[in-house]
């Protein structure tokens, strides 16, 4: 991992003890349960914008009549 960057945080008491009990089940350390959670926390809000992109290029296809390859190959040789 190389560096890390100490932080701070404060939690709900429920939420620490839940956390800790995460930790401690899984036998990683709290700061590797608030990592994990971090990371899955990104890549829903990743997958979520790469959706909203998608559906956008795909509404335009859509109103050009894209709609199978072989109508993108026609639109992109014209």
């Amino acid at each position: 991992m190389g560096t890390a960057v100490k932080k701070t945080i404060s939690l709900p008491p429920d939420l620490a003890q839940e956390a800790e009990a995460m930790a401690q089940a899984e036998g990683i350390t709290l700061s590797a349960v608030i990592q994990g959670a971090l990371r899955q926390k990104r890549a829903a809000r990743l997958q979520k914008e790469f959706q909203t992109i998608q559906g956008y290029w795909s509404r335009l296809a859509q109103q050009k009549g894209v709609l199978k390859e072989k109508d993108l190959d026609r639109i992109l040789r014209q």
